[in-house]
Formats: structure tokens, sequence, C-alpha cells
């Protein structure tokens, strides 16, 4: 398989390489990172993690891609910040199947617009490279950081398919559901600033 790599102005999204697991546990299994997303994970859930993300690029040819900062001399300049991509939606109760995109930064690249750079790539690879009808974003409620990022990316609430698991907010027990639509992303161009 050809190694993924696509630049933007600021990221580089990539394959995984032997040492970012390194990085992806040190930097964004932490309180802050995880708190929407089940909590800290122990050395099982670390097994877990890497067995999913290296499942969905062999099973289906795109993954959540390590997000690196580029060389060029602007903050956190060339290192390793999270990952962002695509992948198929697959907890159980949901939309399974679907595509999904999904993100995690660690905390110290927060509020620089990584995120937003990295799934606006991410949504147009899967809109025009993998001709996705739609793609849809999960998250809890709670998390209005990450809802808050789906709405600036264009997608809308689809709370049709909103559904019930207390995996990631045991105490909301629900996962609430975004998405967007091949004709919305093309009639955007690229997603609107919100007011």
């Amino acid at each position: 398989m050809v190694e993924f790599r696509r630049e933007t102005p600021r990221l580089v999204l990539r394959d995984w390489r032997e040492a970012d697991w390194a990085h992806l546990f040190e930097h964004t299994n932490t309180p802050a990172v995880m708190r929407w997303l089940g909590g800290v994970m122990d050395e099982a859930g670390k097994i877990k993690a890497r067995e999913r993300l290296e499942s969905y690029r062999r099973d289906h040819g795109f993954t959540l891609w390590v997000v690196e900062r580029r060389e060029d001399g602007g903050a956190l300049a060339g290192e390793w910040l999270g990952f962002c991509g695509l992948k198929r939606s697959n907890i159980a109760g949901g939309p399974i199947g679907d595509m999904e995109i999904g993100w995690r930064l660690r905390e110290d690249a927060w509020g620089a617009g990584y995120a937003r750079e990295a799934a606006e790539e991410s949504l147009r690879i899967g809109f025009e490279e993998w001709d996705a009808p739609h793609i849809l974003a999960l998250t809890v409620e709670g998390n209005t950081a990450s809802w808050g990022l789906m709405r600036r990316l264009g997608m809308q609430p689809r709370t049709d398919l909103d559904f019930a698991s207390s995996e990631f907010d045991a105490e909301s027990g629900m996962i609430i559901v975004y998405a967007i639509t091949r004709r919305e992303w093309d009639v955007l161009g690229s997603p609107p600033e919100q007011k």
C-alpha cells in the first residue's frame, strides 16, 4: 500500500510509524484530552486503540492519520500534534458503516485552528478521493469544543441518528451525530466562519 501523506498550509497528515504510538499515549492520553473519550486509557486500552487505528487503514484504506506541524518556524514547528482523519463508523447502536471523521489533538495544540485545518483536508479527501455521499461526526453533548468545530465545518445536527451509549460519557449516556453531504460540501466550497 502506498504511504499516505497530505500537506496543508501548516500541517502534514500522514500514515502511522512505529515511533508515533509513544507520542499518541504521551501527548493525548491525559485527563484533559480524554475527558469526553472515556477517560485515560490503561495498558489494555492502549493496545485496543492501536489495533483499531491500524485496522481502519488495513480494512478500508484510510484511517485517522497522524497530524504534525510542518517545519515552518511557527509555534510547535515539526511537532507531533495528534490525529485526524476518516474511518467507518463502528460504535454499537450508531450508524454502522458510514464514513466518519474524527480528531484528537494534544492539549497545547488546542485553540490554534489545527483541528479545523486537518478536518477540512480530511473532509476534502473523503468527498473528492473516496467519493463519500456524506460524512458523519460523533461526540457527546458535553463536548462543546468538538461539536462547535463540527458546526464551523458546515456540519449539521442529525438528531435522528443520535443514539444511547455510555462508552464516552456515562453521565449523559448519549452520542450525538453531525453530518455534511457531498452536495453541501460542494456548495460551501470551504466551510463558512460561524458568527
